[in-house]
């Protein structure tokens, strides 16, 4: 065994064979691969071995698209056949009408990466799968491409291809330790010797957190008992002409496939169990947990409604083995929050169909820094500090019992809440907020009608429609007062901020005390990395503020670029602060009665910022506006939050003050095409395909990516963002819904809504340059229909910013 190389991939399931694999198929031949016993012998060997290109999201079908194409490869490699059971199809079940039109949409979705999935109906799901019965059934979602595979064949084609390639594989040889140098590389301690790695990759499965605990880290992965079991030979199956396509069925929580000429049958039960929180046997190798089938009674009754040939055949094996979930049930791929040259590829809980594309894209991310795709559904920084083993089980149960059953939009489940809150959640839940939940925190969406008033979740305008329009129009007319909770905050502190910051940011960075500016982060490849708001505060200090989703993200990123003789210190004050936005024409008039400062806007105008008292509360307030209206928002700290609430809500009576949630933003934000990290700012296009032109200064002597940006524009732009005005008021067009000119599909959603103030149907889509000019006539493919709609300005509404400036 080497005593040094250059990647450590610690775990020989699918997820560390995938990642050994693509690392060479990147151009690094120096990687290792080290196994505790042999090949897949954790979950992978009991894996259930479905490969699938459905998807909730077009980074995943991607992926799983890679996998299937990687695995059909495999399967024909004519010196090491596998066994890939490939186009067998498969059906997700569905029985209400909600159930089908969110398939509608995830087919429009998949069909932007050439994924064509179709929906069928109740007889024609019986006619497909013939053992199935059409009782309480309106139809489903057909997946030409889906099949199973060889668990072990299939790891050991892609270990032997990449030993072919250079790579060393070691089985039985256990991590024992992992220690960090000053230079960020590592030693990874084994039974046989040490070996000095510039990089780490934890592929660890179920053993996830013991190599996590080596670094001095947790993960926020559980494992769960999951059974299916293996039928006996089904005459009808023996009988068919062809092989029977897969089917997954969120009616009664089951799956089943065909296992020769008999069914494997899969549960997901009420009453499951979480597995090995107090610690795994050493010698829990190849291993199963005992088998359970009481347990699964209640699913099993659903599955013999559905298939009653399964009540005429035997049982002749039961599998129940531990597989992983996170807390949203996607892998974490990707960097390990808050350490440097460590990866994980991890929390797979269908690794077998997934692997081979999680593998591919983290291989991306450790050889060029960033994939093909945005990889941030996958990310492991998308959960921070909240994420700790209790939080991850509560939502590891209730991910399992709802294994097929997709989350709406605005639907944000129960298990684990409320974990972030702020002094004012309690308050805001007596006014009759409903909150949705962000990077853990608790925000507020809007304000009930009533106490018992339910929102009615569907991909369609349902009954909170009414509702948001009466938010957006008292903040159009008056003034209405919101929370953000967990907004991500950075101080920095030091002598040469600006310089880092001019480093770090495309375009100018505010230097003049008291001033607020916006800024753009690229990745190397001159791609968009973050948005971040830069307020120079009038006492020297900077903050540095994004997305609550992005506080590990953002942080990795700016410590990461610190160079050693750098005068910059960064502290963290995210969970010290939380912003009230004051908005509305009658902002000012508010903030006067509650505050002494003079609030004109001669004294404070737009894109100000300074200290203040709001009430007797201390705050930092700046005049920016994710509204388009005026609006201020106010940085308080959490202590004197209460104290500051009070305040405007008592001030604010005289003006008409009402409350308003992150629903009326969305429909305002869209209205003036200001963009949303993760939704329209990707790292799949640069600033100058994203319309932020006025972002960038080429001129300025350097910023991380510059150069790839120069060349980038010197290609012109592969898409370009744009607001179409959709010809319909039944739906919105959801992130990822395809767009189409002549019957082709020229371009993407990222983000859609009703403009309440326009009277319009608004979407934000990428899509090809030259259909990007406004005044053009486009489809989009919304809930299997396309809608007519047409390319119009960005910022339809007040696109002057008269009403901003105030």
């Amino acid at each position: 065994m080497k005593s040094s190389t250059r990647v450590v991939v610690i775990g020989g399931g699918i997820a560390g064979c995938s990642t050994l694999y693509h690392l060479t198929q990147e151009g690094w031949s120096d990687v290792m691969l080290l196994e505790r016993n042999e090949l897949t012998s954790g979950t992978t060997w009991h894996s259930a071995a479905q490969v699938t290109n459905f998807g909730m999201n077009q980074t995943m079908v991607g992926l799983k698209s890679h996998s299937i194409a990687l695995y059909k490869a495999l399967a024909e490699d004519p010196d090491y056949p596998i066994n890939y059971h490939h186009a067998d199809g498969g059906i997700r079940l569905a029985n209400t009408p909600e159930q089908m039109d969110g398939y509608r949409h995830f087919a429009s979705m998949a069909r932007g990466m050439d994924v064509h999935f179709e929906i069928i109906d109740a007889a024609e799901c019986a006619c497909r799968h013939p053992l199935i019965s059409t009782d309480n059934l309106l139809g489903g979602l057909w997946d030409p491409l889906d099949g199973d595979i060889d668990p072990a064949q299939l790891c050991q084609a892609l270990a032997r291809r990449a030993r072919l390639a250079g790579a060393e594989v070691h089985r039985n040889t256990p991590v024992t330790g992992l220690h960090q140098h000053a230079d960020d590389s590592w030693t990874v301690h084994t039974d046989k010797g040490d070996i000095r790695a510039e990089i780490v990759v934890n592929a660890c499965g179920y053993r996830v957190n013991e190599v996590g605990a080596m670094m001095g880290v947790h993960h926020p992965v559980m494992s769960m008992e999951h059974q299916y079991f293996l039928t006996e030979e089904i005459p009808a199956i023996r009988d068919a002409d062809h092989r029977m396509p897969l089917l997954r069925c969120p009616i009664s929580d089951y799956y089943c496939r065909q296992e020769k000429n008999g069914l494997l049958v899969g549960f997901y039960e009420q009453q499951c169990k979480t597995w090995g929180m107090e610690g795994i046997d050493p010698n829990f190798v190849n291993a199963l947990c005992p088998d359970d089938l009481d347990r699964v009674t209640d699913v099993l009754e659903g599955a013999f409604a559905r298939m009653p040939a399964l009540m005429e055949t035997g049982i002749h094996t039961v599998v129940n083995g531990p597989i992983t979930y996170t807390i949203d049930g996607a892998p974490l791929v990707g960097p390990v929050p808050g350490k440097r040259n460590a990866y994980c590829i991890i929390g797979l809980r269908a690794g077998l169909g997934e692997g081979g594309g999680h593998g591919w894209l983290l291989a991306q991310q450790i050889v060029h820094g960033e994939a093909c795709y945005d990889t941030w559904v996958i990310d492991p920084r998308r959960f921070t500090s909240h994420a700790n083993v209790e939080l991850t089980a509560l939502k590891a149960v209730e991910d399992y019992q709802n294994e097929f059953r997709f989350h709406f939009p605005h639907e944000h489940r129960p298990a684990g809440r409320p974990m972030k809150t702020t002094p004012l959640t309690p308050v805001l839940a007596g006014e009759g907020a409903a909150f949705g939940v962000v990077n853990g925190w608790e925000r507020l969406e809007y304000i009930k009608p009533e106490a018992a008033f339910h929102e009615d979740y569907s991909f369609k305008f349902n009954n909170v429609f009414d509702i948001v329009a009466a938010e957006v129009s008292a903040v159009q007319n008056a003034v209405g007062l919101t929370e953000v909770s967990g907004f991500n905050r950075f101080e920095l502190t030091g002598d040469g901020v600006h310089e880092f910051l001019d480093r770090m940011i495309c375009g100018r960075v505010p230097r003049k005390p008291a001033k607020v500016g916006l800024g753009y982060l690229l990745t190397h490849d001159g791609m968009l990395k973050s948005e971040a708001t830069i307020a120079n505060l009038p006492d020297g200090r900077v903050w540095y503020g994004s997305a609550a989703a992005a506080e590990f993200h953002d942080m990795d990123w700016l410590l990461s670029h610190l160079r050693p003789d750098d005068d910059v210190q960064i502290k963290s004050l995210t969970n010290e602060h939380t912003i009230l936005v004051l908005a509305g024409p009658k902002a000012r008039d508010v903030m006067t009665s509650v505050s002494r400062a003079n609030w004109s806007a001669a004294a404070f105008p737009w894109l100000a910022v300074r200290d203040c008292f709001i009430g007797i509360a201390p705050a930092v307030a700046m005049s920016v506006s994710f509204s388009g209206e005026l609006a201020y928002e106010l940085h308080v700290p959490n202590a004197h939050l209460y104290a500051a609430y009070r305040a405007l809500r008592q001030a604010g009576q005289a003006h008409g003050l009402t409350l308003f949630g992150s629903r009326a933003v969305e429909s305002m934000r869209i209205e003036k095409g200001y963009l949303h990290w993760k939704s329209d700012i990707l790292t799949e296009f640069d600033p100058f395909e994203t319309g932020l032109h006025r972002f960038v200064t080429l001129d300025k002597a350097d910023f991380i990516g510059k150069t790839a940006l120069l060349a980038r524009k010197a290609l012109g732009p592969a898409k370009k963002l744009v607001t179409l005005h959709l010809d319909t008021a039944d739906a919105p067009a959801h992130g990822g819904a395809s767009v189409l000119s002549g019957g082709a599909v020229v371009g993407t959603v990222t983000s859609g809504d009703w403009g309440h103030r326009v009277a319009a149907n608004l979407a934000l889509a990428f899509i090809d340059p030259e259909l990007s000019e406004a005044g053009q006539s486009l489809w989009v493919d919304v809930l299997g229909d396309n809608v007519a709609c047409q390319v119009i300005a960005t910022g339809p509404y007040d696109p002057d910013n008269l009403r901003v400036r105030g």
